[in-house]
């Protein structure tokens, strides 16, 4: 059954409400465009106990029903972390470009890259941009994602989206699609390293910035930790 999100199509010269009747979700890992950099980070997690990717980038099929646009979810224990994500969404035909967090249970990630990503809800920004109208300058857009640490308000995330593979090859190398975003699909493409570490908050704030045309896509939410008991 298709997850009914209510979203906002907004272009350069108006906005207007859409139904975007989710049926595939898919979380692109793995996606940077410098290759060594990507192999150091898999060693890294390796001595961590995270497993080896099969391939890189790998795309990971995620029940479509965990993605939300509210401002709050639900969390098993306190080991799980956002991460600023830009999105890649066919709604009605056209190619949209959003920004979401894979919210991910750290500890599960070391059992199960696949069962993490099920675990969690995956909060999403509910405006959307015309991808014709971003692909002359995609260079010029910037992820951001903030959390509160002791109390403050810190930079967790910050980079261009270019730190990312092109998000046409990117989908041009997911086999299970044909190489094709079907409609009423999302993608998540692929996230920056966390600045000082990955570390959990109480609340996740991330946003995508157009720095040529000064628009933003902004989203903030809060993470309620459910009890462990065994």
């Amino acid at each position: 059954m298709p997850n009914a999100l209510s979203i906002v199509l907004c272009s350069r010269h108006q906005s207007q409400l859409a139904s975007f009747p989710l049926q595939t979700l898919v979380i692109a890992g793995w996606t940077g465009r410098d290759q060594a950099a990507v192999e150091k980070h898999i060693q890294e997690l390796e001595h961590l106990g995270v497993k080896r990717p099969a391939s890189t980038p790998i795309f990971y099929r995620i029940a479509s029903s965990r993605v939300t646009t509210l401002d709050r979810i639900e969390a098993s224990g306190e080991d799980s972390s956002g991460e600023v994500e830009f999105l890649l969404a066919r709604i009605r035909g056209a190619l949209y470009v959003g920004v979401g967090s894979d919210h991910t249970d750290r500890v599960i990630e070391a059992v199960g890259v696949t069962v993490s990503k099920q675990m969690c809800d995956k909060p999403i920004a509910t405006s959307f941009w015309p991808w014709e109208e971003v692909s002359d300058h995609w260079s010029q857009l910037v992820l951001r994602s903030w959390i509160i640490e002791n109390g403050q308000r810190r930079l967790y995330q910050e980079g261009s989206v270019e730190a990312m593979l092109d998000p046409l090859d990117l989908i041009s190398r997911w086999g299970d699609g044909g190489g094709k975003l079907a409609d009423n699909c999302l993608m998540f493409c692929g996230t920056l390293p966390a600045i000082g570490g990955i570390r959990t908050s109480p609340v996740f704030e991330f946003e995508l910035h157009d720095t040529k045309l000064d628009r933003k896509i902004r989203h903030q939410y809060s993470v309620e930790p459910m009890p462990v008991y065994g």
